[in-house]
């Protein structure tokens, strides 16, 4: 029997990140990491050969009964079959209701069996707890902030989709004040000027002691958002990865305070594993 080569692939807006994974370490093998430009806007059969593409980069010279493919794919999407739901997201519009597992496996000459798919913030948490910051825990908890928000749950050894982003809060739903574009349209609602996006924001520290203002009512925001789930869940752990991550430091503070006034002590750490956790995490789901 052929030896299993298990490949972990992220699936973004605007790329493919693939790789060989080594599930005994915890670890990409060595040079085998791709990057490529996916267009997002394109056609069924443009965007299938782009994603086949990066697969087929880094499978080359593998038959197919040696390989295992997890994906980590941003929802909505139907998991368990392999069909995309999304759908007026500015991407992948092509493929609402396309059954993408058959169409990977027509192209790449596999059995549609040798295909899973996990949502991406699952296969974030799964990773990070694989060989991140989760490492070791039992249950954990992860979001992945940027344009939108992701979240997972991890308990009993499997990451996932918790699907927060659409939950009630405040005066709208959860990403509506979790995610990029609510630093921006905050920032311009409070200093009448415009920024770009959250890195833009960053580089205005230390001048504007309004970024900081706006950071603060950001760790608010997300502690008040956690509350419920910390109690429910009960983790050892939070996780955050996604863009916004970068910015721990600046809202961390805030966030700590905020839930130690409820009660509430369990350590926030930012992800360790970067890109890699996405692709640790898909691969895991062949462990």
């Amino acid at each position: 029997m052929a030896v299993q080569k298990k490949v972990g692939v992220d699936i973004g807006g605007t790329h493919i990140t693939a790789a060989l994974v080594d599930l005994e370490k915890g670890t990409l093998l060595a040079d085998s990491l791709i990057r490529e430009h996916v267009d997002a806007k394109g056609n069924k059969a443009d965007i299938i050969h782009s994603w086949a593409q990066g697969i087929r980069n880094v499978t080359g010279g593998s038959t197919p009964e040696e390989l295992r493919v997890g994906i980590a794919m941003p929802g909505p999407f139907d998991y368990a079959e392999g069909i995309s739901l999304m759908q007026n997201q500015d991407k992948y519009d092509a493929l609402y209701g396309i059954n993408v597992k058959e169409l990977l496996a027509d192209a790449l000459q596999m059995p549609p069996a040798h295909f899973q798919f996990m949502n991406d913030a699952a296969c974030f948490l799964q990773g990070e707890a694989f060989g991140g910051a989760a490492k070791g825990a039992e249950r954990a908890v992860g979001l992945t902030l940027g344009t939108g928000l992701g979240s997972a749950f991890y308990r009993d050894g499997m990451a996932e989709d918790a699907a927060l982003w659409r939950s009630p809060f405040k005066e709208g739903i959860a990403e509506d004040y979790l995610s990029s574009r609510w630093f921006t349209k905050h920032y311009c609602s409070l200093s009448g000027n415009e920024v770009s996006n959250v890195k833009s924001l960053v580089e205005l520290l230390p001048s504007d002691a309004l970024v900081q203002t706006v950071f603060n009512e950001f760790g608010q925001h997300l502690a008040q958002f956690l509350l419920p789930y910390m109690e429910r869940e009960k983790p050892e752990v939070v996780v955050i990865g996604g863009n916004i991550a970068q910015a721990l430091d600046l809202f961390e503070p805030a966030l700590l305070q905020t839930l130690v006034s409820q009660g509430i002590t369990v350590p926030v750490k930012q992800g360790e594993l970067g890109e890699e956790a996405a692709l640790i995490g898909a691969a895991c789901l062949w462990k």
